[in-house]
């Protein structure tokens, strides 16, 4: 019977030590842009993306795909509990063909990490309800609101409901 404390406190020092040497991968500023989910660029692609997507970017673009017109608009940036995001939405007709996000920047490691894990879901989400009517994703739900609003603002230039 005296065993039975002797193991509680090992178990709880090993749980202890492995929670201290738990390491996340490295944070950077990334962008997810028009990469396959899975796939984030590194902070060197999100300067140029970043750069690519100013002003000039901002505003509704058009370009011509056989006899059917895209196009495209960002939203407008929007700041959420960990930071700030930016929507960037391709439209065919009223049919929303592509959605990214153009800028991302999060205040800690933890944020960089759930955006990267709610922004495809996200996506996904928004490419089947072919709205901004979606779900929020459980435990990104600041991710989720501003994303939503971003988007809304880019179909709002569009037109597109």
């Amino acid at each position: 019977m005296k065993r039975a404390p002797l193991l509680v406190l090992a178990g709880t020092a090993a749980g202890f030590v492995g929670v201290l040497t738990f390491h996340t991968r490295p944070v950077s500023a990334t962008t997810p842009g028009q990469a396959q989910p899975s796939a984030m660029p590194s902070a060197s692609s999100a300067a140029t993306s970043s750069a690519a997507a100013g002003p000039a970017a901002a505003g509704p673009t058009r370009a011509a795909a056989g006899s059917t017109l895209v196009r495209s608009a960002a939203g407008q940036i929007v700041q959420f509990g960990y930071g700030e995001l930016n929507v960037r939405v391709t439209v065919n007709g009223s049919h929303i063909t592509a959605v990214s996000v153009t800028d991302l920047q999060t205040a800690e490691p933890t944020s960089q990490q759930i955006s990267e894990q709610a922004i495809p879901m996200l996506r996904s989400e928004v490419l089947s309800a072919q709205s901004a009517n979606v779900n929020g994703i459980s435990g990104a739900t600041f991710t989720s609101r501003a994303y939503v609003q971003s988007l809304q603002a880019a179909l709002d230039k569009l037109n597109v409901k």
